[in-house]
């Protein structure tokens, strides 16, 4: 599932796995190492989300001394529980279609 407009995507799967990544870890490279991309592909995606929204969704620190990071902001959590909730609205939506399906395969699972 993916809030797009025409070939822009906002937030889909992947962008929103970095968000989930980002909450869990605290750290874009972690984030991005969880999902098997580069440092520089996850911040890409931050990067475009924080431009896309009216406010960013994750607060980076720079490295130093005390080590660099990252965090949701409070829009950045708020857009990533909608998102998980839209997700998961749609699969229960979906069940009987999917069972409908299952039902025509030659092994059923």
């Amino acid at each position: 599932m993916r809030l797009q407009s025409a070939d822009h995507i906002f937030i889909g799967p992947g962008r929103a796995d970095v968000l989930q990544g980002i909450a869990e870890t605290g750290s874009i490279a972690e984030a991005g190492r969880r999902l098997g991309m580069s440092y520089q592909r996850a911040w890409s995606l931050v990067q475009a989300m924080n431009a896309d929204f009216a406010e960013p969704l994750v607060d980076k620190q720079r490295g130093g001394q005390t080590g660099g990071g990252a965090a949701l902001t409070p829009m950045g959590q708020a857009v990533l529980q909608a998102y998980r909730q839209a997700e998961q609205s749609a699969l229960k939506a979906a069940q009987p279609a999917l069972r409908k399906i299952r039902s025509c395969l030659r092994r059923p699972g």
